[in-house]
């Protein structure tokens, strides 16, 4: 049983060498601001394309399928496991 509407964490993504925010709301819909902003902003993917060069080597965001965004997920989800067990041996 989730007791939360909504948990973020702020994280700097690997795959685009850059500070994002991870939501995850309490039905496990995720969001991701890097995400969220690459896809509606040109001029941010052009930004990626030149730090990628800088930086030689390849950034490429994965969305909501990134290891950083799953890692968080499962995260959430193994300390939600043992939450929703306690409260089934409580009743």
């Amino acid at each position: 049983m989730i007791n939360w509407q909504v948990t973020a964490i702020t994280i700097n993504c690997s795959a685009i060498a850059e500070e994002v925010t991870i939501i995850v709301k309490n039905d496990w819909s995720v969001k991701c601001t890097g995400y969220d902003n690459l896809a509606v902003s040109r001029r941010a993917r052009l930004e990626l394309v030149h730090r990628s060069l800088n930086m030689k080597r390849v950034l490429d965001c994965k969305g909501t399928q990134c290891p950083d965004v799953t890692a968080y997920i499962q995260k959430l989800r193994s300390e939600e496991s043992p939450k929703a067990n306690q409260v089934r041996e409580n009743k």
